[in-house]
């Protein structure tokens, strides 16, 4: 008898002490759009949701059609450079070959593209890709854009994603970067601009009640940065494991149950 207590409390700890791991992901397939078409703030809500995920947004059209912040898209162009191509992604769909992401874009106004959520959490990865219209600038320049590592290719070049976690009392709790391009290797055969969606580490950030992003590059002018400030996102990842005080809890009820 007290040999099979002793294995049930020892199938009890196993059992408890894994702990419950799964992510809730935000993969915009939740908002309609008619194809190849999006939805940039036109109707100045200010703001869209997607999974209970909050993305902001700024609209104006006081001298024509104009935004900034978060759009969603599932256009699909992946060979037109021009301004008019603003809201495809370069991989021509979402992650995972989904119709529907994410374009973030930082213009003139400032609006810093920022996600909110309803508490804090814990996120586990994104991922991230160019835009279109960023990645062809860069690897075909569109002035005043330069193409990225010059005619000769030795140009230290790059364009850089920076995220930023806060707290719910808009406390930093950590910055990520990501290059979705980099001319800095000495051998230009490593030199990259991302043309994939790439999976972008965010646990590292902490709790969050908010995260921000903003963008920088080597190709600046007397009016900023002169690459085109967009990117695209998708698949956020929400961290929902169980955490220790309830497996604490849990356990201590386990074992009043078998009576020990």
């Amino acid at each position: 008898m007290k040999m099979k207590k002793m294995m049930w409390i020892l199938l009890g700890m196993f059992l408890l002490s894994t702990q419950s791991v799964w992510a809730e992901i935000v993969t915009f397939d939740d908002l309609t759009l008619a194809p190849d078409t999006y939805y940039n703030g036109s109707d100045a809500a200010g703001l869209f949701e997607s999974t209970g995920v909050t993305f902001n947004n700024f609209y104006d059209n006081t001298y024509g059609p104009y935004w900034e912040g978060f759009a969603y898209s599932n256009t699909t162009d992946t060979t037109t450079l021009d301004y008019t191509n603003q809201y495809s992604a370069i991989t021509g769909a979402g992650a995972d070959g989904s119709s529907t992401y994410g374009v973030g874009y930082v213009g003139f106004y400032g609006i810093i593209p920022t996600i909110s959520f309803v508490d804090e959490v814990n996120l586990s990865e994104t991922y991230i890709t160019n835009s279109t219209y960023a990645f062809l600038a860069m690897q075909e320049g569109l002035a005043p854009a330069k193409k990225f590592g010059g005619d000769t290719g030795d140009d230290p070049d790059w364009y850089l994603l920076t995220i930023t976690g806060k707290d719910a009392n808009g406390i930093v709790t950590n910055v990520i970067e990501f290059y979705l391009a980099d001319f800095r290797f000495a051998d230009n055969s490593k030199d990259y601009i991302v043309d994939d969606w790439t999976a972008v580490d965010l646990s590292g950030l902490g709790l969050v009640k908010t995260v921000e992003f903003s963008v920088s590059s080597s190709d600046t002018g007397d009016y900023g940065i002169n690459t085109p400030t967009y990117f695209a996102i998708d698949s956020i990842a929400i961290d929902q494991s169980s955490d220790d005080n309830n497996n604490f809890f849990d356990f201590t009820c386990f074992v009043q149950v078998i009576g020990m």
